[in-house]
């Protein structure tokens, strides 16, 4: 094994992991630097989150080395890993809904007084590392109740409340705002400020640009190269990532948008529900895209989920003119709506059942044959037809969706979606956790949605993404719409500013 320099904090060589049949990373190196952001960048299936998983003490390697301030590491399990000088930060969260802030953040290692839990010590314990990371979140409250950003900030805090040496950060901005992103950016430099290597895993060019100090690219499990940030570009980056360049990041219409006298498809007027959201209003047209827009808290996601049924509020909905009572998302459904929901986890996935069941279910009525039979040849064919056109990768239909990556779970979210052929669409988060190489093509997708008639609303927290492919624009702010933009308002100043409240 090569000898590694002293500012050498992490050593990986030759590392393989073999599943069955399947090579998911074949002779993987890399050398992480104390002090220093090492970007991990590949697309969804590349070995990212293998090889963190290994490093995490979840795998165990085929074959290879890795070595920790000189020492030959191999940890058992998590606990081991955290032991040894590496906290990880997982995308997907591993929280329990049922616990406080504090318990979830201290599990395991809680103060304990005769053999029973200190809880007064362990609430003060969990805010002052909440208060030294800056966090607006209070430890008190269960973590159930919470948004799914509050959510990652916690799993941020659970991360960073052990002692490290190397940082793992897998996607932890997936589901922040850029005010929350600021939060965790400011305690990134401070961790390098302390002599800590982080390792940044995230597909947000931007932020990979402003961030890394370095930048690893794998590609099908293999290392690609390694490059100082200030040496290479972002156009170099991706087409080392995805072996092809790109022209452009948001694909153009593939028709006008519709003109504001052409009658909405969807309607909403005066939607409220108290403690969440009041008086929304808005309409949107078929082919057009109407982005949604706002700072975590402003009720975006709320207003989405009332609107497919999952909860209640009043006000009035219309489709075609015609007033809908959306009592569940099974009368959503019926009527025509599709939800591709932030948090596929929970809500988008059945993680046991197979690739092929979870991308049929919603429309597993268009495959029921007589006598309670089903016609397995015609649903397996759509559902092959959805995994080719989102390029979904999974060894067969019959493939756990559970095991597959966060990126190609969240493309069979969407694919379970597009097979209903829905006329409104809510895309609420759709590239979360995905790749660079994985959003373009889901662009394309909506792009074509929107040439093919569904009326497409559009929620995100990356303000680019809701600029780059959004015809107007609605901006919440504290629950209520604070503006409606379009033309010449589409600027990120503008938007961010009616995001702050402010006119």
């Amino acid at each position: 094994m090569t000898t590694a320099d002293e500012d050498t904090v992490l050593q990986i060589r030759d590392v393989s992991k073999v599943f069955g049949v399947v090579t998911a990373l074949d002779n993987m190196k890399l050398d992480v630097r104390r002090g220093r952001v090492h970007t991990l960048l590949g697309e969804n299936g590349a070995g990212k989150s293998t090889l963190m998983k290994i490093l995490a003490g979840v795998y165990q390697p085929t074959s290879g080395h890795i070595r920790l301030e000189g020492a030959d590491y191999q940890p058992k399990d998590p606990q081991d890993a955290a032991a040894r000088g590496l906290a990880i930060v997982f995308q997907e969260l591993s929280l329990c809904n049922n616990l406080t802030v504090a318990e979830n953040v201290l599990a395991t290692r809680e103060p304990t007084v005769a053999g029973f839990i200190n809880d007064r010590a362990l609430v003060a314990m969990a805010r002052a590392l909440v208060a030294d990371l800056g966090l607006p979140i209070d430890v008190t409250d269960k973590v159930g109740d919470l948004s799914i950003a509050q959510r990652q900030l916690v799993e941020i805090a659970k991360g960073l409340s052990v002692d490290a040496k190397v940082v793992v950060l897998d996607e932890p901005t997936s589901s922040l705002s850029d005010s929350e992103a600021e939060l965790l950016f400011a305690i990134i430099e401070r961790l390098k400020a302390r002599g800590v290597a982080v390792i940044y895993i995230s597909h947000r060019m931007e932020e990979i640009m402003r961030l890394s100090d370095d930048i690893t690219v794998i590609r099908d499990g293999c290392y690609v190269t390694t490059r100082a940030r200030d040496d290479v570009t972002i156009d170099e980056l991706i087409a080392l990532m995805v072996g092809r360049s790109m022209d452009q990041i948001y694909p153009p219409r593939e028709v006008d948008a519709p003109a504001e006298t052409v009658a909405p498809t969807f309607a909403v007027r005066g939607l409220s529900r108290d403690g969440e959201f009041e008086d929304i209003s808005f309409e949107v047209r078929k082919g057009e895209v109407l982005g949604f827009f706002g700072l975590i808290g402003s009720g975006r996601s709320e207003v989405m989920n009332a609107l497919f049924g999952v909860k209640t509020a009043t006000g009035t909905v219309e489709l075609d003119g015609k007033p809908l009572s959306i009592t569940s998302p099974s009368v959503a459904i019926d009527q025509g709506i599709g939800f591709v929901t932030e948090n596929r986890k929970e809500q988008g996935l059945v993680l046991s059942q197979s690739v092929a069941s979870n991308v049929t279910m919603a429309a597993i009525g268009r495959f029921a044959a007589r006598i309670g039979m089903m016609k397995q040849r015609a649903e397996d064919e759509a559902a092959l037809e959805e995994i080719d056109r989102l390029s979904i990768k999974t060894a067969s239909l019959d493939t756990p969706a559970g095991s597959l990556s966060g990126g190609n779970q969240q493309k069979i979210v969407l694919a379970k979606w597009l097979l209903t052929q829905p006329r409104v669409l809510i895309l609420d988060e759709p590239t979360r956790g995905v790749d660079v190489g994985a959003k373009y093509e889901i662009y394309k997708i909506i792009r074509q949605l929107a040439a093919e008639g569904a009326a497409i609303l559009l929620i995100s927290s990356e303000l680019p993404e809701v600029l780059g492919m959004s015809d107007r624009v609605v901006v919440m702010s504290e629950g209520r719409i604070s503006a409606t933009a379009s033309g010449d308002q589409l600027t990120p100043e503008t938007i961010m500013t009616f995001a702050t409240g402010q006119k």
